[in-house]
């Protein structure tokens, strides 16, 4: 049994996750980290029957209840210092918050600290085969799309589409780089367009563009629901105890 805190427990995605690892038969939500419903029970704020765990302003509830695997779905300012006091307190972690520079001292951390800029699966395919597409393709161009309340662009599936498309491609393409109003052609990363929309009613949806002599090929995912993170944050509880020091992505665990 995996002794599970949240930080951002009663956040968009954060209430997903303690409601999946609660209903998850080899974990145990023993904590939870929130600001705004500190005090109150999990079973009321976030409708876990049978929980007897209450909500908490701060992490040292985490030491009182013992909590081996923390997991991070809060905001960039927030997950460095979350990364360095799970590492300080001898606690496994797994970081779904993006928009901030990893440290290269989480490198050599003792306990696993493990950081994905999206846990759909179904991202990471996408991704996956996006590689494939630009070792014979390599005009391309991103669209990212998120909801009003997402605080960085591009999200960080886009940064990390566009830097391993980079990686495997064979050739640069730019395209026309002339515009008549600043912007219009979207900002880059590793020579690769970048297009960020964000709009109320969206969740997280990604294409990748890629333009050839008579033809394009698009590659797209869209989450339309954020219980779509859940199965890849189960998965990273499960996998980051038995590894020691920072892995970044969730395709390092996909097929293991």
């Amino acid at each position: 049994m995996i002794r599970v805190g949240v930080i951002g427990a009663t956040g968009r995605v954060g209430a997903e996750v303690c409601r999946a690892v609660h209903a998850d038969p080899d974990m145990d939500l023993v904590a939870g980290i929130s600001r705004s419903k500190a005090g109150e029970k999990a079973s009321d704020a976030l409708g876990l029957e049978g929980s007897d765990m209450v909500l908490a302003e701060n992490l040292d509830s985490f030491v009182e209840s013992k909590v081996e695997v923390a997991v991070d779905f809060t905001g960039a300012e927030w997950a460095p210092e979350h990364i360095d006091w799970s590492i300080g307190h001898g606690v496994h972690i797994v970081v779904g918050t993006t928009g901030f520079d990893v440290d290269d001292t989480w490198r050599g951390a003792p306990v696993g600290v493990f950081i994905a800029p999206n846990f759909a699966i179904g991202a990471v395919l996408m991704q996956r085969f996006a590689r494939e597409a630009a070792r014979h393709l390599p005009a391309v161009e991103i669209v990212e799309l998120h909801h009003d309340g997402k605080a960085d662009a591009p999200s960080g599936t886009a940064a990390a589409t566009a830097e391993a498309i980079a990686a495997s491609r064979s050739e640069p393409w730019a395209g026309p780089s002339t515009e008549s109003i600043a912007g219009v052609r979207g900002g880059e990363a590793a020579g690769i367009r970048i297009h960020s929309i964000r709009l109320p009613g969206l969740v997280a949806h990604q294409e990748v563009i890629f333009g050839g002599q008579g033809q394009t090929l698009t590659i797209r995912h869209d989450s339309t629901d954020r219980t779509s993170f859940v199965p890849g944050v189960l998965m990273a509880i499960r996998w980051v105890p038995s590894h020691p020091g920072l892995t970044v992505g969730l395709e390092s665990i996909l097929d293991t």
